[in-house]
């Protein structure tokens, strides 16, 4: 028996132990959510005398913790992100994994997730640095209250919004939900709990810092794979269409001796650059998890 939510959330999170953050994050918020209308429906429609006997009589019909948790872990062993694939370790030679970097979805998903990130470096950082600028300068006129509760809200959704871009090209399991917010508490409330939930701020901070980040990624990311494709065509584009190699706003022809070997290091330069991109998106991911992620 269970005398609140709050009693059955925690019992359901020990029951959770061990399984991915994003997991329990997901699970307690349906969780939450469920309850707390259901706990709703009943105290309006007086079907239980007392709330402790409403709270046990949708708590049974959720579910046990223990089984809820149980169903949890199986639903989510058949839905890990696409890029998460389960390989036996193959015995293949130093050039084949070199070179074999550029068959594998995980470094194509990295790939474009940084060729990706200017846009949302733009859209996210953008809006978390000029519009909170503008939203906290607010906060010397009463109107400015309401105008940055909006306003965390929306770093909330971007967040949700951002973690879905890195589960699907990074492969990094994410929150599927929005953390569940209670409508029924007053204005006041509601924004004192987006002021002391630390999350709110890691989100902000997170789509602050990728306003920067966006743009290295994109930029690094992008002359690399440019640069790797141009060398690898230059024999071609020179001696048969009579164009100059461009590099750094300079064309310039290269000698015909030099050409081999301009072709051979965009051979290797090409998977060297999913390599680091893969590289990357993995360092990428575990940051974007430890910042969007509710601890």
């Amino acid at each position: 028996m269970f005398k609140d939510v709050y009693e059955y959330l925690e019992e359901l999170k020990k029951e959770l132990k061990g399984c991915d953050p994003a997991l329990i994050q997901d699970a307690l918020s349906d969780a939450e959510g469920h309850l707390r209308m259901a706990l709703e429906e009943a105290l309006l429609s007086k079907s239980s005398p007392s709330e402790v006997e409403a709270i046990e009589a949708v708590t049974g019909k959720y579910g046990d913790p223990k089984e809820i948790a149980s169903a949890y872990r199986t639903i989510e062993s058949r839905t890990s992100p696409s890029l998460i694939v389960s390989r036996r370790k193959e015995m293949r030679s130093s050039w084949a994994r070199f070179f074999g970097v550029l068959s594998e979805p995980k470094a194509w998903g990295a790939f474009f997730y940084m060729l990706l990130s200017f846009v949302t470096g733009v859209v996210f950082g953008g809006w978390a640095l000029f519009a909170g600028f503008i939203s906290f300068s607010s906060l010397v006129f009463v109107i400015g209250i309401p105008i940055v509760g909006l306003f965390l809200l929306s770093i909330r959704g971007i967040a949700l919004l951002e973690g879905r871009i890195v589960e699907a090209l990074l492969g990094i399991r994410m929150p599927r939900r929005p953390v569940f917010f209670d409508k029924n508490l007053g204005w006041k409330d509601k924004f004192m709990g987006l002021l002391k939930d630390s999350y709110t701020w890691k989100a902000l901070l997170y789509a602050a810092l990728h306003f920067p980040l966006g743009f290295i990624y994109s930029l690094g990311i992008s002359c690399l794979f440019v640069f790797s494709l141009s060398f690898i065509v230059s024999p071609v584009l020179e001696l048969i269409f009579h164009l100059p190699l461009e590099l750094f706003g300079l064309d310039t022809f290269t000698p015909v001796w030099f050409l081999p070997i301009i072709c051979i290091a965009g051979f290797f330069l090409l998977p060297l650059t999913f390599h680091l991109a893969k590289l990357v998106g993995k360092v990428h991911g575990r940051y974007a998890k430890s910042m969007l992620v509710r601890a």
